[in-house]
């Protein structure tokens, strides 16, 4: 009896967590389809400064497609930076790809001299916040000449630490006798990796795309620091950018630009649970 008491329990804590999850997700499903008026009605207190509390029903009373039709009709700026995001987004994704991968195969099954030092070094750059290094970046970005462009924030994020550390995990764990298996067989170091390294690391490649991607998606201080033309900006300084009288606009764009993130998320759920129990092992 207690244990099925307990169980409730944690079954309520949890769905009241989840409701809390949620519910921002909700509030922005509703005013999205709310006319302009019942928008300022609802927001009065914060649009004008008066006193009382921002309110917000869980229906419209008039629910519109007016917020989407004007967003997608009437606002090319809106296009241009949910288009800059994609650009970014699969630039980085592919750079990351392209980089991450072999390096972290060669961290976990290399055999150079200081690998673990350098490994150490590597990861250490992962607790850097982006502050620490913007003066840096900024300076090398200037020298190539690639500041205010894509290529400079594409550039910048390609060697994101994080993925290395996803994927070291997953490569790690594959035995050495397996590895060795192939050498006597006569496959070369090339063919290991691709063969053996990347199918058993698939999991972890899809993880840490699935993760690059919500963070690319949602990048904000490479491209206020280092975009400096509002025609290169991405939609995460597009929203920021809408004040309180542009509220209508803002539900409307905040509901289209969560839809890529909740697609890429629920397309590699299930990987990446495995990426994160992977990183969680400690060696």
């Amino acid at each position: 009896m207690k244990k099925l008491f307990l169980e409730k329990l944690k079954a309520l804590l949890l769905a009241l967590l989840a409701f809390v999850a949620v519910y921002p997700v909700c509030f922005l499903l509703t005013g999205s389809f709310m006319g302009g008026g019942e928008i300022r009605e609802n927001l009065r207190a914060a649009t004008e400064g008066q006193a009382g509390y921002v309110r917000m029903p869980w229906l419209p009373q008039y629910p519109t497609l007016q917020s989407y039709v004007e967003l997608l009709l009437d606002s090319p700026e809106f296009f241009v930076m949910f288009w800059n995001s994609a650009k970014l987004s699969v630039g980085i994704l592919a750079g990351q790809a392209f980089v991450a991968v072999p390096a972290a195969w060669g961290f976990a099954k290399g055999t150079f001299p200081f690998r673990k030092t350098l490994f150490a070094i590597y990861i250490l750059m992962m607790m850097m916040p982006f502050q620490v290094l913007m003066l840096s970046d900024y300076l090398l970005l200037d020298g190539l000449h690639l500041l205010d462009s894509h290529a400079g924030v594409i550039l910048l994020s390609v060697f994101s630490t994080f993925p290395v550390f996803i994927l070291y995990r997953f490569f790690d764990s594959v035995p050495d006798a397996l590895l060795e298996a192939a050498r006597l067989d006569g496959a070369n170091q090339w063919q290991i990796f691709f063969h053996i390294g990347l199918p058993l690391g698939f999991p972890g490649v899809i993880s840490i795309l699935t993760l690059g991607f919500l963070e690319c998606w949602n990048l904000m201080e490479p491209p206020m620091t280092f975009l400096k033309s509002k025609n290169l900006w991405p939609l995460s300084l597009y929203l920021p950018n809408l004040g309180l009288k542009d509220a209508k606009a803002a539900f409307a764009a905040s509901v289209i630009a969560l839809i890529p993130a909740i697609l890429a998320f629920l397309a590699g759920q299930d990987h990446l649970e495995k990426g994160i129990a992977a990183a969680a092992v400690k060696e």
